[in-house]
């Protein structure tokens, strides 16, 4: 199973691969991008299975990319990891078709009860 994490800190990319092997989840094909634009390509030519993605991003945001990837019919699962944690926040991620919300900073147990939906 391929999974793109978008996240424009390369660190940060990093924790979330770290935090996704420590939650369980070590036989993922982890693939990057550092912003939505980036991210958008790789969707295209990648193929994920599920998006990990930042809120806020130069280039395009990851509320942005989610709206433009529903706009032209690409059905990929998609969560958001972010500091951006308000209830607003969360309700436009839903409305937008986001399957969760993990706030930074997260636990491998956080990560464990988003995806366990989606990855099984």
């Amino acid at each position: 199973m391929k999974v793109l994490i978008v996240d424009d800190s390369r660190v940060m990319r990093q924790i979330v691969t770290r935090t996704l092997r420590q939650a369980g989840y070590t036989e993922l094909d982890l693939v990057e991008a550092s912003n939505g634009l980036e991210a958008y390509d790789v969707v295209q030519k990648e193929s994920p299975d599920l998006v990990l993605c930042d809120w806020n991003m130069p280039e395009m945001n990851g509320y942005d990319l989610l709206k433009s990837l529903r706009g032209r019919g690409h059905e990929v699962p998609f969560g958001f990891v972010t500091s951006e944690s308000t209830h607003e926040m969360r309700d436009k991620a839903t409305t937008a078709g986001a399957l969760f919300l993990v706030a930074k900073p997260f636990t491998p147990e956080d990560f464990k009860e988003a995806l366990s939906p989606v990855l099984g």
